[in-house]
């Protein structure tokens, strides 16, 4: 029978407890018509996995395998002709549903179900099969991994929407800022917006994360532990274009009336998370200078095929920071310490299997 790691419910207070990670055996996959069976050779973590075994995240399922980012082969189909068509093809996966194209957010009324470790969608891909519609799936890019290619999934997606739709800024000859460079989002953003012609700019809070950025084709990067490392941003910025047009962040804090001094008049911040606090202060200085705060989460299924083109396109590779081998819950744990210490650069990655290595149907 095929397997799956799940969480592994426990006595603990939601911040306090830390869910065990447990392996089991799932049924059989059997797809309804219009969808696929997908043998998934690669899944990587995400923040929100973190928070799920902690409790910090709303409907953790002890049941549904996690993960939301996967890639892999399309070994069984429906009947419907679309599906049919996914057959014996590499893939990755849409992480999430009820998201097609409307520009502001989810059309379905339940909302956005990313896959994962909650009962609001039963697929996971911390798992040797997932089933899935064959609407969900688009090609993997040729030239990545299959490590690469499930890595580039959520964090590419999440990137992309606060990048090119939420910015307004991802053009050649415009400055933006990506905050917290090292995590995946982060990394993604960096890679996207220098792949459309914007110089970047990054923070750290760590030095060697700061040159790594650099080698990706940042434009130059400061540490955010210095208080006034607005200041030193301010010096590197060009002198025919001597302020940032957006601020693409990931950490919240103070990073509104900070980079307010850096931003032009009607410029951008976009966030996509809080990892400082829940709470961005947002002062009369930076309404008079018209500076736009847009909240941005994830993506659209349009944006997830814009993006997977543009990745292709311009022969993009995620960052993979480090990988293990097979559903190894001892090897997984390790991911997730990097992850609770902060100290990857770039995507953990699961190595569920390799052609032919997988659990047989």
């Amino acid at each position: 029978m095929p397997s799956a790691i799940v969480v592994r419910k426990i006595d603990g207070k939601p911040g306090q407890v830390y869910y065990p990670l447990e392996k089991v055996t799932v049924a059989a996959p059997s797809p309804k018509s219009d969808e696929v069976v997908i043998a998934i050779r690669a899944a990587a973590l995400n923040h929100r996995d973190l928070f799920i075994r902690q409790h910090l995240y709303p409907g953790v399922s002890f049941g549904v395998p996690l993960l939301a980012d996967g890639s892999g082969v399309v070994v069984s189909t429906g009947s419907d002709p679309a599906a049919k068509a996914w057959q014996g093809k590499r893939v990755v996966i849409n992480p999430g549903s009820g998201w097609a194209s409307d520009p502001y957010g989810p059309e379905d009324p339940a909302g956005y179900k990313i896959l994962g470790g909650t009962k609001f969608n039963p697929v996971g891909t911390l798992a040797e099969y997932a089933v899935i519609a064959a609407s969900e799936v688009e090609e993997a890019p040729a030239h990545l991994s299959d490590g690469e290619a499930a890595a580039v999934v959520l964090t590419g997606l999440t990137a992309w929407r606060a990048v090119f739709s939420k910015s307004g800024n991802a053009e050649p000859g415009r400055n933006i800022l990506v905050t917290g460079i090292g995590g995946g989002v982060a990394i993604m953003a960096l890679l996207l917006a220098h792949a459309a012609g914007v110089r970047v700019f990054v923070t750290s809070g760590s030095a060697e994360k700061l040159e790594k950025a650099k080698e990706l084709g940042a434009a130059g990067g400061v540490n955010y532990k210095d208080k006034d490392w607005e200041k030193q941003l301010q010096a590197l910025l060009p002198k025919d274009r001597p302020y940032l047009d957006a601020v693409v962040d990931g950490a919240g804090g103070d990073i509104v009336p900070k980079s307010t001094r850096l931003l032009k008049a009607g410029g951008v911040i976009v966030t996509y998370g809080m990892t400082v606090g829940p709470q961005i202060v947002y002062p009369m200085g930076t309404v008079l200078k018209n500076i736009d705060l847009k909240g941005s989460t994830m993506g659209s299924r349009k944006e997830f095929a814009d993006m997977i083109k543009f990745v292709q396109e311009k022969q993009l590779r995620p960052v993979i920071s480090r990988s293990v081998r097979g559903l190894d819950i001892e090897a997984i744990d390790g991911l997730f310490e990097d992850m609770k210490k902060g100290t990857q650069f770039g995507k953990l990655v699961v190595e569920v299997s390799s052609d032919g290595q997988a659990s047989k149907l």
